[in-house]
């Protein structure tokens, strides 16, 4: 079995929460990217402000499993860091997502695909695999398409259940092999 670490960035607590997730199931190490300096705005905007070296060496892992948020389309400025500094090291990445785009709108501007090609570009082969997990996966139907609550919601036990849990079960079997 490969060699796998969850590397993960998270502002909110969801895509910490979903690491976590990914890593007990794969049994296997976490590591946090703590950005220099963390200003929103800054992060947003993709201005490069530096992260802190990871104490586990990515060159030691076969596959990084990157989960962090997608902001406004774009790729934050903590992955960015990340990927910049041990582009050379990340033997296979799978990237993955907690974020607000759903399904439905991941092509258009704002959308998840968006940043998955922009991860393709910058690690051509490496990147093996970009996946979405929408917040609006865990919300009532009608209040799928509510901007504030899809942006005020976490990620927890309390509503990490149906549609959400499903995708995430599918996607550590894909990786799990």
């Amino acid at each position: 079995m490969e060699k796998t670490i969850v590397i993960y960035y998270s502002n909110t607590g969801s895509n910490r929460f979903l690491a976590r997730k990914i890593a007990e199931a794969l049994n296997c190490e976490t590591e946090e990217i703590k950005p220099k300096l963390k200003v929103q705005p800054l992060l947003v905007l993709g201005t490069n402000l530096g992260i802190h070296q990871l104490q586990a060496n990515p060159a030691e892992y076969d596959r990084i499993i990157l989960c962090g948020p997608i902001w406004m389309g774009k790729l934050i400025s903590p992955l960015k860091a990340f990927i910049k500094k041990y582009r050379k090291s990340i033997q296979k990445l799978i990237f993955i997502t907690c974020c607000g785009s759903s399904y439905e709108v991941k092509d258009q501007k704002f959308g998840h695909n968006r940043v998955f090609q922009k991860l393709k570009d910058l690690l051509g082969d490496k990147c093996i695999q970009c996946e979405a997990l929408p917040i609006p996966l865990v919300l009532p139907d009608d209040k799928k398409e509510d901007g504030n609550l899809i942006m005020n919601t976490r990620i927890t036990d309390d509503n990490f259940k149906g549609e959400i849990a499903h995708r995430l079960g599918e996607f550590i079997a894909k990786v799990a092999v």
